[in-house]
Formats: structure tokens, C-alpha cells, sequence
């Protein structure tokens, strides 16, 4: 793996931890992000706050705290794109999300134009 493919999933895992401390407060614990062929893939571990793991004890609160996740990725869905356009300069195709309230962990998954990977 070249070191310019390791500084840029570094680079891109750090904007992505400083937008969402910014957005709502705090960050994830841990982020990491994986550049695959045409695919990025950052990996967040600890997202969870204090009040949503209460309420991921029960079922409703599951739902709930998934919903809200939803919510708020559909709203800033444009600036998480932003973010991986900046850094890689490729264009984001479309981008996936998802939260599991068993682990606390987020992934979000980016298809852009081009085989990154291929560049680096």
C-alpha cells in the first residue's frame, strides 16, 4: 500500500471526525477509512452518545435512535460528499450509510466516477 493512499484515508478520516464534532458536538471515537478501487469506506467506532446508549436498551429506543441517525445523514448527506470530493478529487456517485446500536459503530460507504485506488 502506497503512503500517499495511507495519508489521504488518514486525512479524510480526520475531516470527517472534525465535521461531525462540530455538527453535533462530539465525534466518534475512532474513524477509519479504506480506499477500494472505486469505493470509499470510512468505519466509525464509538458514535453513539451517553443518552442513546440508554435509550438502545430497548427496542422503541432502537428505532429510534436509527431514525434520527437517518435523519440527520440524509440532511448532510451533500456535505459528507463535499468532504470526499475534496480530498480525492473524484466525483461521488452515491453514498450509503448505516448505524448498528449493537456495536455503536456507523459505516458510510461512497461510490465515486473513478478507480481512486488505480490513481494512488
Amino acid at each position: 500500500m502506497s503512503n500517499s493512499k495511507k495519508k489521504l484515508e488518514a486525512e479524510i478520516s480526520s475531516a470527517f471526525i472534525k465535521f461531525q464534532r462540530d455538527l453535533i458536538g462530539r465525534g466518534p471515537q475512532e474513524a477509519k477509512t479504506y480506499i477500494i478501487n472505486d469505493m470509499l469506506i470510512t468505519r466509525f467506532k464509538g458514535v453513539l452518545t451517553v443518552e442513546e446508549k440508554h435509550l438502545v436498551n430497548r427496542e422503541s429506543g432502537k428505532k429510534l435512535v436509527k431514525q434520527m441517525r437517518e435523519l440527520l445523514r440524509e440532511m448532510y448527506s451533500e456535505d459528507y460528499e463535499k468532504i470526499v470530493e475534496q480530498f480525492t478529487g473524484c466525483k461521488v456517485l452515491s453514498s450509503h450509510s448505516d448505524i448498528s446500536t449493537k456495536t455503536g459503530e456507523r459505516i458510510e460507504v461512497f461510490i465515486m466516477d473513478k478507480d481512486l485506488e488505480k490513481s494512488l
